[in-house]
Parts: structure tokens; sequence; C-alpha cells
């Protein structure tokens, strides 16, 4: 049974490839730039890193909780380099911006990035006014989703009754812990995003209420209803 959003007070939207489409490939800038970093802190050939952060990305959530967990490396660091990326692919969306704007109750941004990262990106979309938090990797005391701990943590930090929210994302295990605590859930789909589908597991309409592979075009369907 399709789920409604008529009692939803607040829209919790992931950020990459998921406010931004895959297709501006800008989580690859970023894929690249964890690899250089990979190299550098553990001395490994380029090909050798991208292989071991991989295999710590799928293992822990993000290649820094791998990093944090196996390497005991520091997190500032890390951040600041693979966040050093060429942001104009993201163009300004003003159908994105419309959808949203018109979304009743308060918009924020859970990311397994940073506020700095969401907030160059959202500047580039032409919505950052429109949100009203962003709750970040640093929030989550950079504990990963799909983990449990930080979305108890963003309920508690932003006062969200779970039962009248809503949330998106582009990965689907990442939406099994939103799903059993009440939540409306969205898969945000895409060809271009492959770690994605990497992660993404078969028992998706167990936890996956709605899914879309144009996130303007379903905020302004339903709304429309």
């Amino acid at each position: 049974m399709t789920r409604s959003f008529n009692h939803v007070d607040t829209w919790v939207f992931d950020l990459d490839n998921t406010l931004y489409p895959a297709s501006c490939r800008l989580f690859d800038q970023i894929d690249v730039k964890m690899g250089e970093f990979v190299s550098r802190a553990l001395g490994l050939t380029y090909a050798e890193a991208k292989l071991r952060q991989k295999q710590l990305y799928y293992k822990h959530g993000t290649t820094l909780r791998g990093l944090m967990q196996e390497h005991d490396m520091q997190p500032e660091g890390f951040l600041d380099y693979v966040h050093g990326i060429d942001y104009s692919p993201v163009k300004a969306d003003a159908n994105l911006a419309k959808a949203i704007k018109a979304l009743p109750g308060r918009k924020l941004v859970y990311t397994n990035g940073t506020v700095a990262h969401a907030t160059n990106v959202m500047n580039n979309l032409g919505i950052t006014n429109l949100f009203d938090g962003i709750f970040d990797i640093i929030h989550a005391d950079y504990i990963p989703k799909p983990a449990r701990a930080p979305y108890d943590v963003f309920l508690k930090h932003h006062k969200v009754d779970a039962l009248k929210a809503a949330f998106f994302e582009d990965i689907a295990q990442n939406l099994m812990v939103p799903h059993a605590m009440g939540m409306i859930t969205v898969l945000v789909t895409s060809d271009d995003n492959q770690d994605a589908a990497h992660l993404n597991v078969a028992s998706e309409d167990n936890f996956i209420d709605h899914a879309t592979d144009n996130l303007p075009q379903f905020l302004h369907a339903f709304q429309n209803h």
C-alpha cells in the first residue's frame, strides 16, 4: 500500500546524488580525491588505494569511518581534502527550488558529508535558503548512515517526529532505519549512481515506500494530487 504524504511536516533529504542528479558526476571528483588521500596516507599506489578505499566504504559505510576504525585516522584532514573539488557541474535548478519551497513544514538535509560541502552544493542549486538545517557527519560523531545511532541523534537534535517525516535518499540501505522509525521513505535512483547500485539490497520493497528517478517531478506530482 502506497503511503500518503498528507501528514508529513518534516522533509529530510540526503545530499549527494539525491538533491542533485548523479549525472553531474560530482561525486566522481570526491571519489578520485579519496583515492589520492588513501594512496598518500597508506603508502599505496593509486590503483591499490582505490581497491582499499572501496573495501573500507562498503564495509564501514564511508571511507572515512573505515580509515578511522582500521587505520586510526583523524577525520579533519580527510574531509578538507576530499571536498576540495569543482562544484560548477551542479547547476541552479529552479524546478527543484519551486518544488521544495512548496513543501509544507520544515526541510532538512542529512548527509554523510560536511556542512561546508552541503552548503556549496545547495548554493549552486539555488536552494540554500529553503532549508532549516543541515545534519552532517560531524554532528553524527563520524558514524555514517546506515547505522541506527546517528539517526537517533538527528531526530533529537532537530526535534523531528519520525511519524510525521519523509526521508529521501539515493542508497536503499540508508532507508532501512528511517522506515523502521516510521518515516515515509523515498529512493532516488539513477543509472549513473554505481555505488548505490552496488549497495542496494534485494528486499527493498520491505522498507521503500516510493521510488523516483526525477526528484523535482516526483515532488510536484504528489503536491498536485
